[in-house]
């Protein structure tokens, strides 16, 4: 049983796949945040254009 542990504690293969998916998490969240700010940027641009055009 002590064998069974120490090799569980040592193994490290499912940490690469938890970096990855953290990694995923981290420039998913960047993506979002940027296209929210743009997003907010462009409907106030084309509401101006919208009240010129009136």
């Amino acid at each position: 049983m002590k064998d069974v542990f120490i090799r569980f504690l040592s193994d490290e293969s499912g940490a690469t796949s938890i970096e990855c998916g953290l990694l995923v998490a981290c420039i998913s969240l960047a993506v979002l945040s940027s296209v929210n700010a743009v997003g907010k940027q462009l409907s106030t641009k084309l509401a101006a254009v919208s009240t010129s055009l009136h």
